[in-house]
């Protein structure tokens, strides 16, 4: 029986890899790392099918050391400690440390993420973990502090089709049979930046075409295939990603029946309840904001009492917190703000901070300007007085813009009382 087409066509270089350039094009962080031949231990980080497992892989090929593979799913604290000491005994003067793979680090527990600190700091093991969650929330802070987080983004739209027209060109099955591609747009939005979900597409297409003539690729006949066999694109259950999406989308866009539905659809289908709750702390951040910041305090305390509680009674917070959102005002001139300002700090650089705002511990620093000048707000009546703030080459930088709603109304009046025209 031949192996998935995603298995075959798994690439075993970096030539052949498609998409993260950001990481492994020329001149990039990756690509010196492993042109140079030694890697530090590192942490991927992105959605399912946009190559972690694969780019490990590679990395491991090019720099032809031992390479051993874990799965945070099967895996205890033995089999952590085994191939640790297999890999000590394995390691020669000199020569690259072998590198340890972890899929889904992120389901570690806090004693086996512990197992691993002593050979990550010795080098005994490169650590090169995987995972679809973000790190800060998942890893343990030692472990953290000791790797570099690379962030792997969906595969874009001309990587899909690059991805497509290589495999029905290579692959040892596909490439026997002509092919007919008319229409791309569905098999795209399925695939959703995922190649692994494309791949299946591709096979599922190949499989049910008629023995004789093209195999014809179109919306029409994807839509169809599809459902018929609605897990043939998510054939690793990575269902739940769209799910959550849904449910996010659906606070997002004020519908708590619908919201309430998918959270329903979570909690049958085995989700982990501390992936919930941290999906509505996000959304109480990034989509309500500051037209009603209780909302981020409702969403953390029902993370909280999720935590405390379990199932199946972590349910009803969770409920109610869905609830809540679903049905506040809704802003997110926070998350726009911190975006803009987190780009013009890529542009301009490391802009220095204005004399009167630096601290002046040293004589030498007072002696230099540090702190002359600086009003401080609480002696000024309203405890406010109008000064400088941020650096000299961007004094008139905008970056937050409120929002229409009563909350940030109110905000605003303030801002423009205090400001003048700045907040005009």
């Amino acid at each position: 029986m031949s192996a998935p087409l995603a298995e075959r066509m798994r690439p075993t270089t970096l030539d052949d890899y498609i998409g993260q350039q950001h990481l492994v094009g020329e001149g990039c962080v990756l690509r010196r790392m492993i042109d140079s031949g030694r890697i530090s231990s590192f942490i991927l980080w992105g959605p399912p099918g946009v190559g972690k497992t694969t780019l490990a892989t590679i990395i491991a090929h090019q720099l032809e050391t031992p390479f051993y593979t874990l799965s945070a799913v099967t895996s205890g604290v033995k089999d952590v400690r085994d191939v640790i000491e297999r890999a000590r005994q394995s390691r020669f003067f000199n020569a690259p440390s072998p590198i340890l793979f972890i899929d889904e680090i992120h389901r570690f527990s806090k004693s086996q993420q512990d197992s691993l600190l002593g050979a990550v700091e010795q080098g005994v093991v490169t650590l090169i973990g995987a995972t679809t969650e973000n790190p800060s929330f998942e890893v343990i802070r030692p472990l953290l502090s000791r790797c570099q987080v690379y962030v792997l983004q969906p595969l874009e739209r001309d990587d899909l089709l690059r991805l497509m027209h290589y495999v029905i060109e290579k692959d040892t099955l596909l490439s026997q049979r002509q092919w007919d591609v008319q229409e791309t747009t569905v098999m795209l939005r399925y695939s959703g930046g995922d190649a692994r979900k494309l791949l299946n597409i591709l096979e599922l297409v190949y499989e049910s075409a008629p023995a004789e003539g093209a195999v014809v690729l179109n919306d029409e006949i994807v839509s169809e295939r599809l459902q018929q066999n609605p897990l043939a694109y998510d054939k690793d259950g990575e269902m739940h990603y769209d799910i959550i999406s849904a449910f996010i989308k659906s606070i997002r866009g004020s519908d708590p029946d619908a919201a309430i539905y998918w959270l329903a659809r979570m909690i049958e289908g085995g989700e982990d309840p501390a992936f919930i709750a941290r999906r509505l702390v996000i959304s109480a951040s990034e989509d309500i904001g500051l037209a009603n910041p209780n909302a981020l305090l409702l969403a953390n305390a029902a993370f909280d009492a999720v935590m405390k509680l379990g199932w199946p009674e972590g349910r009803i917070p969770l409920a109610e917190a869905t609830v809540y959102l679903a049905t506040s005002p809704k802003s997110n001139s926070a998350y726009l703000a911190i975006g803009e300002a987190q780009k013009n700090v890529q542009q301009t650089g490391n802009l220095p901070v204005p004399l009167h705002l630096r601290n002046a511990p040293t004589k030498l620093m007072e002696q230099l300007g540090y702190g002359h000048n600086y009003k401080y707000a609480h002696d000024y009546e309203g405890h406010f007085v109008e000064q400088q703030f941020l650096p000299d080459d961007i004094t008139a930088a905008r970056f937050w813009h409120p929002q229409p709603n009563p909350q940030e109304d109110k905000l605003h009046e303030r801002m423009k009382k205090l400001w003048g025209k700045r907040f005009e």
